[in-house]
């Protein structure tokens, strides 16, 4: 039911974009962040002024339970660069990997290929 409920909001551009969540404190190792469709898991190494710097950024930590929206993923090596960069260079290699951030498969793509 919540299947179709959600194609008929779709089917009849219902949706309305959400509102950048406030600020909040650096996430946990493992949660994750995103921006627009764009989302990275918070690793070690992330520092205080990286995090206040993603968040002047726009980016925030995922928050909705459960969050349907699909993203592009953000590599593990790419987010580790970032991590080490020095500050000067944060604008570059964020701009590097979200140029390179990929989509996962989703189960229903996964299907839909195998019925051809």
């Amino acid at each position: 039911m919540a299947g179709l409920r959600d194609q008929v909001r779709t089917l009849f551009k219902i949706r309305k974009d959400r509102q950048i969540p406030p600020r909040g404190p650096k996430p946990r190792i493992g949660s994750a962040i995103y921006r627009d469709n764009v989302r990275m898991m918070v690793q070690a190494g992330m520092s205080d002024s990286l995090w206040l710097w993603l968040l002047e950024q726009g980016w925030r930590e995922v928050i909705f339970k459960p969050d349907r929206r699909r993203y592009r993923d953000v590599s593990p090596s790419a987010i580790t660069a970032l991590f080490d960069a020095p500050p000067e260079e944060r604008e570059k290699m964020l701009s590097k990997a979200v140029a390179r951030a990929t989509t996962r498969p989703t189960l229903a793509g996964i299907s839909s290929s195998r019925r051809r």
